[in-house]
């Protein structure tokens, strides 16, 4: 699987009007150090992911080349792409199936039913329902999708940093969470072409990207975090580790303790719930995992907030004060 900068720009236009575009929050001074920043607020988008403009880039792409069959699309996912592809499949008026592992959170099985799509929960990792959505795919010839390891899914995801682009061209870099590489290979494949550096974030339990650029190959990792439910592919795609090798990237590690620790802090500083996936690439900066350059212009994606926040309140504002 190869990715271009003509292949992002193609799924921008194919998406344009059909997303909703990232806004950008700046972040107060000081708070990255001597940093500038803004989060891009990706969770607002359709299905609260990022992962809708992959889907939707795939589906609109078949459908043009005549190739989307009656039977619709099929996809395993840990929750988040089968949302995407539930939603963009409905947008074509075809139908959506979906493989989940068993370990998918509750709030994602539920949004996935009613956005219409028929959900199999099979297995405890991504693998288990991926074996088994590739099995369905032949036996019924609906389209098999795939979560992130597709050209069209990567090139679609990559038009949030066209948008973030378009909002700040003077950004030096683009801070981004990593589990199989879609979103990872079409932001570096967008902010690269302009000279913007990329820093890959990752939890210790689920390094897939970082074990590859380790090992020189793709190679399967095992997956134990708390971000695992959307970061927990076993190993990234081929295309991820090309972009990772590239001069402007860095790969970093990050502990769930850190992550835990700046999801709360979303919450209790900005009344932003989001899930851990989205909270490891700004735990990069809040635990020192990656420190910028005096002056340099930082945007941190967080990608989405399809999460449970009930464990953020932690009871403290269950009461109201009468104020």
């Amino acid at each position: 699987m190869t990715v271009s900068i003509e292949d992002v720009t193609a799924a921008a236009e194919r998406v344009a009007g059909h997303i909703r575009p990232v806004a950008l929050a700046p972040v107060e001074q000081g708070a990255w150090g001597p940093a500038e920043g803004w989060l891009a607020l990706e969770f607002l988008q359709y299905t609260g992911t990022f992962k809708a403009r992959g889907a939707f880039n795939f589906i609109r792409a078949h459908r043009e080349a005549g190739t989307l069959p009656d039977a619709g699309a099929i996809i395993a996912s840990g929750g988040n792409a089968g949302l995407a592809c539930a939603w963009a499949a409905a947008r074509h008026s075809v139908p959506a199936t979906v493989f989940v592992p068993e370990t998918a959170p509750a709030v994602k099985v539920d949004r996935l039913r009613r956005l219409g799509a028929e959900v199999h929960q099979i297995g405890t990792e991504y693998a288990d329902a991926r074996d088994a959505a590739q099995k369905h795919a032949a036996e019924t010839g609906a389209l098999l999708s795939h979560a992130y390891d597709h050209p069209l899914i990567a090139a679609g995801a990559g038009t949030v940093m066209e948008e973030i682009l378009q909002a700040r061209p003077d950004l030096d870099t683009v801070v981004v969470a990593v589990g199989g590489g879609g979103l990872f290979t079409g932001v570096a494949v967008s902010a690269l072409e302009r000279g913007v550096e990329v820093v890959a974030v990752e939890p210790y339990g689920c390094r897939a990207l970082n074990a590859a650029l380790e090992a020189g190959a793709v190679v399967d990792v095992p997956v134990d975090s708390v971000a695992a439910d959307s970061l927990g592919a076993r190993h990234v795609s081929s295309a991820a580790l090309e972009w990772a090798r590239k001069d402007g990237v860095r790969s970093v590690l990050v502990s769930d303790e850190a992550i835990v620790s700046a999801r709360q802090a979303l919450w209790d500083d900005r009344r932003i719930a989001v899930e851990h996936a989205a909270a490891t690439a700004l735990s990069a900066l809040t635990s020192g995992a990656y420190r910028p350059r005096p002056g340099e212009k930082v945007a941190v994606l967080l990608c989405g907030a399809n999460t449970d926040p009930a464990d953020l309140t932690h009871g403290r504002w269950a009461a109201s004060d009468g104020a």
